[in-house]
């Protein structure tokens, strides 16, 4: 499916739109056909996953080449009609240029939104100094506004992911980076309602994205109630589909026994609904 200029304009609209109000849900698929599952079932936006990628090609995450990415992005847009949001993990670069660069190939594929982290990847520094962060959402939001600024910009501060559990610091990041240009929040790691609450009040009126990567007593009408406008799920719908795989093949390698096939999905039932959504992609 070949996406046109005219409908990612439109998808890209709709994307600002659902963070305006209320609380939407915006799940992670890794290829082509999550990406169409998701969108099948309902959900008005999608989310790419960097670790649930990088799986999918037999690499851990944050190892992906830059090309790598582009392709990844461009498929997934190319295979839906509602907005993706990128996880640009990084940026792909140290430097504030670099960044920059970067993040115009990644609009360039059709994304509706893209997130820039503030992690290094280097255990001795997890996190780049604050100075340095906020120049890379500079940065990101100036290339985005060269390409005619419809694309939304989402800050990550990744202390809580990174062994700086510091919900100060994790504020002042945050607001650093709205200041800087970003539409939306996000502190991936923050799992409790004193902390939701806190970064929903620092970040106002701007969005916060909350990331739930395990089974939460959170509803999304809990979630909601506290304020959050949007909510991720990261790697975790590739985890557990990671999860049952690893489970039924170890059962076969280590006991000859095949328990673990026991909730494998119909082939009946993934060809129906293939079959019924080809025609919706525009093949024969």
């Amino acid at each position: 499916m070949a996406h046109t200029l005219s409908s990612i304009a439109d998808r890209r609209r709709a994307f600002r739109k659902l963070h305006e109000s209320g609380c939407f849900l915006i799940p992670n698929p890794w290829d082509t056909g999550t990406a169409r599952y998701l969108q099948g079932l309902g959900f008005k936006a999608l989310a790419t996953t960097s670790s649930g990628f990088g799986w999918s090609k037999g690499r851990p995450d944050a190892s992906k080449p830059l090309d790598m990415a582009l392709a990844h992005l461009y498929e997934i847009v190319s295979a839906t009609d509602v907005p993706v949001n990128a996880d640009f993990e990084s940026g792909f670069a140290h430097d504030s240029a670099g960044v920059a660069d970067s993040v115009r190939l990644a609009v360039e594929t059709g994304v509706a939104g893209l997130s820039i982290e503030d992690a290094t990847g280097d255990a001795a520094r997890p996190l780049y100094d604050l100075g340095t962060a906020v120049e890379r959402i500079r940065a990101a939001r100036k290339a985005i506004d060269k390409t005619g600024g419809d694309t939304l910009l989402v800050g990550r501060a990744e202390c809580f992911l990174v062994g700086r559990p510091d919900l100060d610091e994790t504020i002042g990041r945050l607001t650093a980076y709205a200041h800087a240009g970003a539409d939306c929040l996000y502190a991936p790691g923050i799992r409790t309602r004193d902390q939701i609450v806190a970064l929903v009040a620092a970040v106002a009126p701007k969005p916060l994205n909350l990331l739930i990567g395990w089974a939460s007593d959170l509803t999304l009408q809990d979630i909601a109630a506290l304020g959050v406008r949007r909510v991720s799920v990261g790697g975790a719908l590739a985890r557990t589909a990671w999860g049952a795989f690893m489970r039924a093949a170890g059962t076969m390698a280590e006991q000859g026994k095949f328990d673990g096939l026991a909730n494998a999905a119909s082939s009946d039932e993934l060809d129906s609904f293939f079959r019924d959504d080809l025609p919706k992609r525009g093949h024969a």
